[in-house]
């Protein structure tokens, strides 16, 4: 009897350490491996004026403790009586690599078209420091700096494509402060280092709120400047008014 007690009290255990290793196995595949994918009813002024969907999908991968990869791909369209009134596609793969808990390097490469802003498409390559002033639980906030190859081409100007290296400077702040929800404030400035004149500032300001473990509700404005926009009677401002289902897993 006594042997029987103790072999199914090793059974218990085995059992139990065998659970808590499944768990901690399956925490440890979940947060290898994320996506976010959203669907926006969009409002966007300036150089279009029009009511519209988005949609935006983001992949993360971490790879170790130190290396993480993430890539997002967007589009904004709107068709009207056959005519296209709004488009905008994007996408940005990145990577990056932790020195220390609050010093990272990164490498970030992107593509952008957008007719209505003038670019039938625009590439940026480039690497960058960051560092990590916050790092919660409630507050958080990065700041980034780096430097981009950039390639430009216009849809309608006189010009017809340009390439030159452009400073980046970028800095997000988050606030969680409730379990729930979520205010995050991002802004980039883009500075073309050829000509002092041409630069950009590109702003997201947004509030996150989630309804389970999966599903959220976000509603963002956007702001887009181009200090010198390619035709110069272009509009310089576009923003983007969104509210979003986002699905995260």
């Amino acid at each position: 009897m006594r042997h029987a007690v103790v072999l199914l009290v090793c059974l218990c255990a085995f059992g139990y350490f065998e659970h808590a290793n499944a768990e901690e196995q399956e925490k440890t595949e979940e947060k290898h491996f994320s996506n976010e994918t959203s669907i926006s009813l969009v409002n966007t002024t300036g150089n279009t004026d029009t009511l519209s969907l988005a949609g935006k999908n983001e992949m993360t991968y971490k790879f170790s403790d130190k290396w993480a990869a993430s890539w997002i791909v967007g589009t904004i369209y709107n068709e009207a009586d056959d005519e296209t009134e709004t488009e905008r596609y994007y996408t940005t793969l990145r990577g990056d690599y932790s020195i220390t808990d609050r010093w990272y390097v990164y490498g970030l490469g992107s593509w952008l078209r957008d007719t209505y802003a003038g670019f039938d498409h625009r590439i940026g390559i480039g690497p960058g420091l960051g560092y990590r002033f916050l790092i919660g639980p409630t507050f958080f906030m990065i700041t980034e700096g780096g430097l981009n190859y950039s390639y430009e081409n216009y849809a309608d100007s006189d010009v017809d494509s340009e390439e030159f290296a452009e400073g980046r400077l970028f800095a997000r702040f988050d606030w969680q402060f409730t379990d729930k929800t979520k205010f995050s404030q991002g802004v980039e400035y883009l500075q073309n280092l050829e000509d002092g004149t041409a630069w950009k500032l590109n702003s997201e300001t947004a509030l996150i709120t989630s309804l389970t473990d999966i599903l959220a509700l976000k509603i963002s404005y956007s702001v887009f400047y181009n200090h010198d926009p390619q035709p110069s009677d272009l509009s310089k401002t576009d923003t983007i008014f969104a509210t979003s289902v986002v699905v995260a897993f």
